[in-house]
Order: C-alpha cells, then structure tokens, then sequence
C-alpha cells in the first residue's frame, strides 16, 4: 500500500511548480488519506485500528469497561486530543463518558460517546457503549471486577472533501471535475467487548478484549473488519510522604499497558508523581527491544476533591518527527458527591491519569 501512495505522490508533484505545491499540500494530503482508505477498502479483506487516548487511566472506560462504577460516586470524564497538529488532515478525537456505582444491582454502569475525525473530517467515527461491571472481594485483600460492553457505531467517508490526479491543471492546480465514480457514505454495526480487574490496596492488573466479534467497517467493496483488540495494563500507587494524621500527601504510581490488535503492538511504561492537588508524569510509548519508537510523554494536571484537569503533550520520535507536530491531550474528570452506604467499597490503587 505504500508503495503504491508514494507513486501517485511523485506523479501529483511532478505535475505541479514549487509555487503550486505550497498552496495545494492540503489537497495532496487529502488524496493520500483516500489512497489508504481505497487500499483497505477494496482489498478481499483488510484490517483499521482504533484511535487511542496518551492519558488512558483519565479515561478507563475506553480502557477497560471493568472500570465502570469504580469510583463508586457519579463521575463525568470529557477528553480531547489533536493527533499531528502540524500536519493537514490531523487526527481529531472527543469523548465524554459518566459511571457510577449502584447498590442495587451490585456493581456499575457506564456509557460513553466517541467521535473520531480524520483528514478535515473526511472520514469520521461515531461510537456509543453502554457497559456493566460487577464486583466481587475474593479475599480479604483481593477482589476482582468483570464487565461486559456492547456498542453501536457508524463510520462516514465525506466523498466532497476529496481531491484526486485528474484534478489537476499543471499551471492552475486543482481546477476539473475528477472523472471517478463516488463511492463510500457510511457504514453501521454493533461491536462487543468484555474486560476484568483484579486488586489490592496497592497494586492491579487487568485485561480488556474489544471488538470480539470483529465487525465489518467497509465503506466500499469487500470487507474490512475491525480486528480484536487485546489489552494488559497494571500498576500500583505508593505512599511517598504522609502527614502527622498519616494521611497520603504525596505519592508514585507506576504502571504499564500493553496493547495488540493484529498486526500492532504496543507498549506503554511509566510513571506518575503526585504532591497535594499537582501530579507529573514522563512515558514512554513503542515496543522496548525493537525498532518500532512512536512518542516521549509528558504529562501535567491539577487535581481536587471534586474535579481532576489533565494537559499531554506526545513528543513524536518516530520517522513522522520534523513534521508531525506531535500530539495534544486534555481531559477534565467532574466527581460528584453521593451517599456512602454502610459497607466497604475497596477503590482500584491505579493512577488518576
């Protein structure tokens, strides 16, 4: 496939003057976009990714659903990230998602909405998930969280926003009507995915599996299935200072995720550092001991009784860096008082974000 978008590249270029090729690396990038969804598209059978969040622990319901309720209280999370800033057609996505704990059916409920948008919103995703995560103390320190997920989503290709070849007048630019047949419009299915959480008051683990039914996500010919995705992610959250009430004032939480889904791996490791209502964190994001490198992460927030405030910044290190941009990250966690209910409710040892 890229092969083949590198050539039409080279064709577009060297049809256009140096003057022509600054005022139309919008379009250009455009039709690179559409190469690749055309290349996906129209093979037998071909596989996308899913779009991810650089503060996944401030969104643990796009994480894991075992999450849901986990706070017990009410709590409404909204995330925004810009992918690629610097490039046109960057990769924009946002999400609210809200869980809370109910008594009454022994465990939690949570909802989310995404909307992902990709080449000046040529290609959009829209994704709602309903999920429920019920909680069981195994032991006196252990106890586990299950949860199971279904979604609906639909995913729209903008045929107007896109530019091809025989568009182009070699003096003029993009001034003709190209002669290909429109295709594309959108596409709908439902997706499931279950998860659990096992943790003490120190330390958790857990493993989601997304999209266990592998929906198909063509907007042209053929097939284009929305591959399984499989995640393991843990840590823990240790007292660095308490105070004369030996009340936690500062702490460390490090932690890891690892990520496949077909032929993509990755792996996330760091750490976060918390003091009073401030919080740092540094990471790492590829796959240690091979060639695969994509983002250095730094990551800063505030944090009080009732709201939590989170900023990102990805430093791309991979062969995208002069142009890239990198990628910026904000989410906003509101808690919500309720009645604590007679009863021990152990809360996950996991970093806020």
């Amino acid at each position: 496939m890229w092969t083949f978008i590198k050539y039409k590249f080279r064709i577009i270029v060297s049809s256009m003057g140096t003057s022509m090729l600054k005022t139309s690396i919008t379009s250009v990038l455009s039709f690179l976009l559409l190469a690749g969804i055309m290349v996906v598209s129209t093979s037998n059978e071909a596989l996308a990714q899913d779009p991810e969040f650089t503060q996944y622990y401030a969104n643990p319901l796009f994480l894991n659903p075992a999450f849901a309720g986990s706070d017990r209280c009410p709590r409404l999370v909204m995330a925004y990230r810009n992918q690629w800033p610097a490039m046109s057609g960057a990769y924009v996505t946002q999400a609210v998602s809200y869980d809370q704990h109910l008594q009454s059916i022994q465990g939690g409920l949570g909802l989310t909405v995404m909307r992902d948008q990709a080449g000046q919103n040529t290609l959009s995703t829209t994704r709602v998930t309903g999920m429920y995560a019920y909680q069981q103390a195994l032991t006196r320190k252990i106890s586990l969280r299950a949860a199971l997920e279904a979604s609906y989503f639909q995913k729209a290709l903008d045929w107007s926003n896109l530019t091809f070849g025989d568009m182009i007048d070699p003096r003029r630019g993009f001034i003709y009507e190209t002669q290909d047949t429109p295709r594309g419009g959108t596409v709908q299915n439902v997706d499931f995915g279950a998860g659990f959480l096992l943790f003490t008051e120190k330390f958790h683990i857990g493993f989601a599996a997304h999209h266990l039914n592998e929906p198909n996500e063509s907007l042209v010919v053929g097939l284009s299935r929305l591959p399984m995705k499989l995640t393991v992610h843990g840590g823990g959250k240790f007292p660095l200072k308490t105070n004369v009430r030996k009340e936690v004032v500062a702490s460390i939480s490090p932690s890891f995720l690892f990520r496949r889904q077909a032929e993509f791996r990755q792996m996330n490791l760091g750490l976060f550092v918390n003091k009073g209502p401030l919080f740092g964190g540094v990471w790492y994001r590829g796959v240690v001991f091979t060639q695969y490198r994509d983002a250095l992460i730094a990551v800063l927030g505030i944090e009080t009784d009732i709201m939590r405030f989170g900023y990102s910044y990805d430093i791309t290190i991979s062969e995208l860096t002069p142009a890239s941009g990198g990628a910026h990250e904000l989410s906003m966690t509101l808690k919500f008082d309720c009645t604590q209910k007679k009863g021990k409710f152990r809360k996950i040892p996991c970093p806020t974000f």
